[in-house]
């Protein structure tokens, strides 16, 4: 069977594609690689991180955006369980708020509680 090699990105329903970028920057440091202008309206971007992973598409769809609050969608690596924690610091002088440092399943840490603007929760997992 052909190997896989990862995700290459995830794509998250937005109500508000302005707003989400803004929060997807501001918070977690993504960049903007791409925008998508349809008939003259941003309706996705395309985002990369400066340190590597997954990339991230946001993508104007309210409906789906409302139906996934408070899912967890996405569990983004990070690479020590000490860089957890600098992300609950990081977080915490922001003033975002978010659920905490719990131990994931295979006794890695794990950030719970981070929602995007819609409301869709954000992981940070390191084994």
């Amino acid at each position: 069977m052909p190997a896989l090699a990862g995700f290459h990105h995830a794509k998250v329903p937005v109500s508000d594609v302005e707003r989400s970028r803004d929060w997807y920057q501001r918070v977690l440091g993504f960049e903007v690689e791409i925008q998508f202008i349809e008939e003259g309206v941003l309706m996705g971007v395309g985002l990369a991180h400066p340190a590597g992973g997954p990339g991230l598409a946001l993508r104007h769809d309210p409906a789906r955006a409302q139906a996934l609050s408070g899912f967890d969608l996405a569990a983004i690596t990070v690479p020590t369980r000490a860089e957890v924690t600098e992300w609950r610091t990081h977080l915490d002088m922001l003033g975002e708020p978010h659920g905490g440092i719990v131990t994931g399943h295979k006794g890695g840490s794990v950030l719970v509680g981070l929602r995007d603007p819609d409301g869709i929760e954000i992981r940070l997992y390191a084994d």
